[in-house]
């Protein structure tokens, strides 16, 4: 398999440990790196996939034996994931809600509210969102989801989220990174709607305890 040796020499860092992986181990290297990715976020499926499919279109691994491994390694990555959810369990992160600035033990019972409702769509299409694709993992874990509810829509969140970007790896060939700049795109979409949101909690949140807190000053003068 040293169709993708010269990748290796002509590249460093994280593409070229990558390749050096896929290199040695074949299609099973890219499941053990995608269940990493999903440990380790430094480690990013926009990079590694394409890659897998570059390595293909070379020879160094087939296409169908990337696709298969890789979503392997995605599950269970993301079954770690589930069983540190569950190790947290609802009691632990109700407390850590109680103890923290302007969250409410309501919110967690209003999210997990909504993962009852929708848990299964938010594992399947969570997995094709960056960031969100390992941290999905850890609520259906807190919720105890059913075990084969969870391995089912992750697995084919998965295959699709890693079909897409192997086969664009695969077609594009040298010009496999250009699938990095669109899937970076996405992900800094995803950081500013998540920034959006937590500031717009923040401010909400805050200006709810000060009208609280301003009624009952003002009850507290009344009653004198």
């Amino acid at each position: 398999m040293n169709a993708a040796g010269p990748v290796v020499r002509a590249t460093g860092g994280i593409t070229g440990w990558v390749t050096g992986i896929m290199e040695t181990m074949g299609s099973p290297g890219a499941g053990l790196v995608v269940a990493l990715e999903n440990l380790f976020p430094p480690i990013p499926s926009e990079v590694v996939l394409p890659l897998a499919g570059f390595t293909a279109s070379r020879g160094g691994i087939s296409l169908a034996g990337a696709i298969i491994w890789t979503t392997l390694g995605s599950v269970a990555g993301a079954l770690v994931l589930y069983y540190v959810g569950a190790l947290l369990g609802r009691d632990r992160t109700r407390a850590i809600a109680a103890r923290m600035p302007l969250v409410k033990v309501s919110d967690v019972d209003r999210a997990e509210a909504w993962f009852d409702r929708h848990g299964a769509k938010a594992v399947f299409f969570g997995r094709m969102v960056p960031i969100f694709r390992s941290l999905i993992s850890i609520p259906a874990g807190i919720q105890r989801m059913r075990m084969t509810t969870f391995l089912t829509f992750t697995a084919l969140g998965s295959l699709i989220w890693n079909t897409a970007l192997i086969t664009a790896g695969y077609l594009l060939g040298e010009s496999w990174a250009v699938v990095q700049s669109y899937t970076g795109a996405l992900q800094w979409v995803v950081v500013a709607a998540m920034v959006l949101a937590v500031g717009y909690f923040v401010v909400s949140r805050t200006a709810q305890v000060r009208r609280s807190r301003r009624r009952a000053d003002e009850e507290e003068d009344r009653d004198r």
